[in-house]
């Protein structure tokens, strides 16, 4: 694609780079094939294309966002699809990226839905206003046909609504600043820090249970590192970059302390949309003198929870005819490009794994996306769960906790993270999820 940005414009880092990856689109339209809002909308301006020529002319002529540009880049669910078609490697991310820091910086949204993004903004990372805010959400859920009908927000607070859990988790033990040592390790244990994570650790903390049990057990101690908090990614997608990149820097320098003190083998991540965007830190930081080298080591330890599981010995020690639906996370096949170790490990451990037709496609969570565009969300929530229970599986496994709420929202079928089903087909207890569905065949192995 040819530019035609003023060497002012290229000063600005942020516009370089966007410049390059703007370059790099040949126009083939591959991307439209396997876009979601492209699937369902028709609009060639719904699609990865047509967002890239608006977001070229927006940056290029040095405009102020207009209300058409942010129509539909706020309809993007940034699942990265298109970057694992694209013949050319045109980075969508980073550049879409730079357009919603952009529109915040310079689009007036209308009052209610500044409030909206206002509101996510301040609850979503921080666990105990999350908490409360769930708590606020049951005691909603009576006036939930009100709620809809309200002008604007109605349909976005029904949203928030309806994906609030019925009954909220209590407390895990292990949801702390906390070391947890290796059992049975041969030598010095490898040494791991585990992101507690922000929503999650409300939402399902069983995940991270799950983990610690897995890890331990195997010979690795894990550490949740004090002064971690949100590593940023909500807010990161929200356009709100100086957000993102303050909840960013306190989780690096929890990490770093951790790393130049004990020392770190890895840095480990059990939600696949933290993950992406974790690994992305040295690219975020990369122009920060403060930041830049940390950052980069960070990103450089980073790996998601099945990447490091699938480098230790694990065997199981039960047998199982339980058939897995794998559902992967999009940001774990596009934004990480991880596609076999999941269901390899999940095969190893015993299970009977099926993959979802339709897999490349995003169920509609995309972090905040679910409640900021509610009704194409639930779309295709409905299209993921149909093809889902196509398969007619005993369970649904993901690495994602975004996922694990959009879908479990639309199907009776139980969902649990993939650590889950391997630490029960390791010597774990067996998920809370699946404590009330009928028992599957499960006898010691000999």
């Amino acid at each position: 694609m040819q530019t035609n940005f003023s060497l002012a414009q290229l000063a600005d880092p942020a516009m370089a780079t966007s410049e390059k990856i703007l370059r790099t689109c040949v126009h083939c339209g591959f991307c439209t094939a396997t876009c979601p809002t492209y699937l369902l909308l028709g609009d060639e301006l719904d699609s990865p294309r047509g967002r890239i020529y608006l977001i070229k002319d927006m940056l290029e002529g040095g405009k102020a966002a207009s209300a058409e540009v942010v129509k539909h880049v706020d309809r993007c669910l940034s699942c990265l699809s298109c970057m694992t078609t694209c013949p050319s490697g045109v980075h969508y991310m980073h550049l879409v990226d730079h357009a919603r820091s952009h529109i915040e910086q310079t689009f007036s949204r209308r009052l209610d839905d500044r409030a909206l993004r206002a509101l996510l903004a301040f609850v979503l990372p921080y666990p105990a206003r999350f908490r409360a805010a769930l708590w606020a959400a049951k005691l909603g859920a009576p006036f939930r046909p009100l709620v809809a009908r309200l002008p604007r927000v109605g349909n976005r607070l029904a949203a928030m609504l309806d994906l609030a859990p019925a009954a909220l988790p209590g407390r895990e033990a292990t949801n702390r600043p906390a070391t947890f040592p290796a059992v049975g390790a041969q030598g010095a244990p490898k040494r791991v820090a585990l992101l507690r994570g922000c929503a999650q650790s409300v939402l399902r903390p069983d995940f991270n249970a799950a983990a610690i049990r897995l890890l331990t057990r195997h010979g690795v101690e894990v550490v949740h590192a004090e002064g971690e908090g949100c590593c940023g990614a909500l807010t990161h997608h929200m356009g709100r970059t100086d957000d993102s990149h303050a909840q960013a820097r306190r989780t690096i320098d929890a990490w770093i302390a951790e790393a130049d003190g004990a020392g770190l083998d890895a840095i480990l991540v059990t939600a696949s949309g933290c993950g992406t965007t974790i690994k992305d830190y040295g690219f975020m930081f990369r122009d920060d003198p403060a930041y830049a080298d940390k950052a980069a080591r960070v990103s450089a330890l980073a790996r998601d929870v099945t990447e490091f599981v699938a480098t230790l010995d694990i065997a199981p020690t039960v047998e199982s005819d339980l058939v897995v639906a794998y559902h992967s996370a999009c940001s774990m096949q596009h934004g990480q490009g991880i596609r076999t170790e999941p269901k390899t490990l999940l095969k190893r451990a015993g299970f009977t794994v099926k993959d979802v037709p339709e897999g490349h496609i995003c169920c509609g969570s995309a972090g905040t996306y679910n409640i900021l565009q509610p009704e194409l969300a639930g779309k295709l929530r409905a299209r993921k769960v149909a093809n889902i229970e196509r398969m007619r599986p005993d369970v649904i496994a993901t690495g994602n906790i975004g996922c694990a709420t959009q879908i479990g929202k639309g199907t009776a079928i139980p969902i649990v993270h993939t650590v889950e089903l391997l630490d029960w087909a390791t010597g774990g207890p067996r998920p809370a999820a699946l404590k009330a569905t009928a028992e599957p065949v499960l006898q010691a192995a000999e």
